[in-house]
């Protein structure tokens, strides 16, 4: 089913973060528990901080593309998006012309968007948005990508950088690792928070329609 409703995108966004935050508070709760030795608490943390980061990136994925998804639902003329879903529209076809010196496919990048900016916008949104190695400055562009608020993630890039990503990529290639729980009870926390205000942000930027903008300042060419 295409999400094409406010209604239809919150709950996707609810049922993908829900099973999500399940599967993250099981393990944080095996980690709690005192009975297990010292080798099975670090096996424990080690798998922890996989997982944080597996539903870190996995949300982001999906939430960003179907949120892309929702926008090219609506439809809108190129002229009556917001900035930055006017630059994602034009992305292929610009790239298009910088890969070729021929005069008729700059020719016709210039028509576009002198005559055609009025017409039914197409967004390309199947897994147009990825996420490997999500470091801070991936979902910097993932954030600017969608037209949300960045200055809500800045504090965290250290966070997300050292304490999440690289550690991860430590325990996936196989390196020793010795985690501290209390540290690890702090990134569980900073992780799920993040991807929240990430929903939030979605979720507030589809039902106030902040994609669309009626005066874009392109619509005067």
């Amino acid at each position: 089913m295409k999400i094409r409703t406010v209604e239809q995108l919150s709950d996707k966004l609810a049922e993908e973060l829900a099973w999500r935050k399940i599967e993250l508070s099981a393990l944080k709760a095996l980690i709690d528990l005192k009975s297990f030795s010292p080798g099975k608490k670090n096996a424990l943390l080690r798998s922890g901080i996989t997982m944080l980061y597996a539903h870190w990136e996995g949300f982001i994925k999906v939430a960003a593309n179907t949120y892309l998804e929702f926008v090219a639902m609506q439809g809108l003329p190129y002229n009556k998006l917001s900035n930055n879903f006017i630059a994602l529209a034009m992305k292929d076809k610009l790239e298009q012309a910088n890969q070729t010196n021929k005069a008729t496919i700059y020719n016709e990048v210039a028509e576009f968007f002198i005559t055609k900016l009025t017409e039914r916008s197409v967004i390309k949104y199947e897994n147009r948005i990825a996420t490997s190695n999500l470091s801070s400055s991936v979902f910097k562009e993932i954030v600017c990508m969608l037209g949300l608020d960045y200055s809500l993630y800045e504090s965290k890039e250290v966070l997300i950088d050292e304490k999440l990503l690289k550690k991860r990529n430590m325990i996936a290639h196989g390196n020793y690792l010795d985690i501290d729980e209390e540290q690890y009870d702090e990134l569980h926390g900073e992780v799920v928070a993040i991807i929240d205000n990430f929903r939030n942000q979605i979720d507030n930027c589809a039902s106030t329609k902040q994609y669309y903008c009626p005066s874009t300042f392109i619509s005067s060419l």
